[in-house]
């Protein structure tokens, strides 16, 4: 799979970026800790990074892979994030979603299937 074309995020986009990097939660920041300087098999990954109208949580550009973590949500914030996830897809871009328990209570876990994820989406890790 190709990575879809990179389109400059608007300032209003990277501002929030910037500021949603600063607020990370904690299961954000460990699964940030664990993915940080290619550690996951060589794969670079982004946080809180633009995409479309969206800021999206963790992305591998080799995988075209877009990792979202959440939390507890109630039911418009389902709607909303199966709107945000179809047309994440519709661009071309994997995305797998993980809860904030499943970072906590299974962090190799989680690892492993955004291993798999990225694969699936094209890329390439280090043996």
């Amino acid at each position: 799979m190709t990575t879809p074309p990179r389109k400059r995020a608007n300032s209003n986009l990277r501002t929030n970026a910037k500021q949603l990097r600063r607020d990370a939660t904690y299961p954000e920041q460990a699964l940030w800790y664990a993915l940080r300087s290619k550690q996951l098999r060589g794969l670079k990954f982004r946080r809180q990074h633009p995409i479309d109208c969206y800021v999206v949580d963790f992305f591998c550009g080799e995988g075209g892979l877009v990792v979202e973590v959440d939390g507890e949500s109630h039911e418009g914030q389902q709607v909303a994030d199966a709107e945000r996830q179809k047309r994440l897809e519709e661009l071309g871009f994997v995305v797998l979603r993980v809860t904030n328990d499943e970072v906590l209570e299974n962090l190799d876990g989680v690892l492993e299937a955004i291993l798999k994820a990225a694969i699936a989406g094209g890329a390439n890790p280090l043996p």
